[in-house]
């Protein structure tokens, strides 16, 4: 029987994700220590942040070993922000709500990427926007659970894993037209980012049923 030749993805899934990886880490690492918990926890935070939702997407679509097993410089990236946030967190403190723009920058890079990989296994449009909803949300969904918070993507009125679908949605579109995978995928990283960040600024919301105020 032949083999199937493998499946060789382009620079947008591996760069989008260790993008995606290293500025969801940071968040994580940061509520971490918000939450005063020891070197090991901010570490722990860091990594399961920054990889569970791809190694999720990767499970799902049959891309095993998964990335963040098989590829040296994800589990580093993510390690890399545990350390940055370990012993510079005071410093990254004094920005504006930095969890919240991590949150924002890792939706973009992740919807993104996931997007792009599903449509590289051969997933169809829509499941391929689902995914990469999957991997941008997935992380931080891991992360709030562990830390006994109602996860960020099930708070009510958030445009959280909308944002990310918007991303991904893009990503879709692009590869439907045959436009350049770069520039789609430089226009769903920051179409999510802007739609998060607006959303913040200003208070949008999703909409509720009828009647269920």
């Amino acid at each position: 029987m032949n083999e199937l030749p493998p499946v060789v993805l382009g620079p947008v899934v591996l760069w989008a994700d260790l993008a995606g990886i290293f500025v969801s880490a940071l968040g994580g690492a940061l509520l971490a220590v918000r939450h005063k918990l020891d070197v090991f926890g901010v570490f722990v935070l860091a990594i399961v942040t920054g990889l569970a939702g791809g190694m999720a997407r990767d499970v799902l679509i049959g891309a095993t070993p998964v990335a963040a097993l098989a590829n040296t410089l994800y589990l580093p990236s993510a390690l890399a922000a545990g350390a940055v946030v370990f012993f510079g967190h005071r410093v990254i403190e004094r920005a504006s709500q930095p969890v919240m723009l991590f949150d924002a920058m890792a939706l973009g890079f992740f919807a993104v990427a996931g997007a792009r990989k599903a449509l590289t296994y051969g997933i169809d449009p829509l499941p391929a926007v689902l995914l990469g909803v999957l991997t941008a949300v997935g992380g931080g969904a891991l992360r709030d659970v562990l830390l006994a918070e109602v996860p960020r993507v099930l708070k009510v009125g958030e445009l959280y894993a909308l944002a990310a679908m918007l991303g991904a949605t893009i990503v879709v579109a692009g590869d439907a037209l045959n436009l350049p995978s770069t520039l789609v995928g430089i226009a769903g990283a920051l179409g999510t980012f802007a739609l998060r960040m607006v959303s913040v600024r200003f208070g949008l919301t999703a909409p509720r049923a009828p009647g269920s105020d």
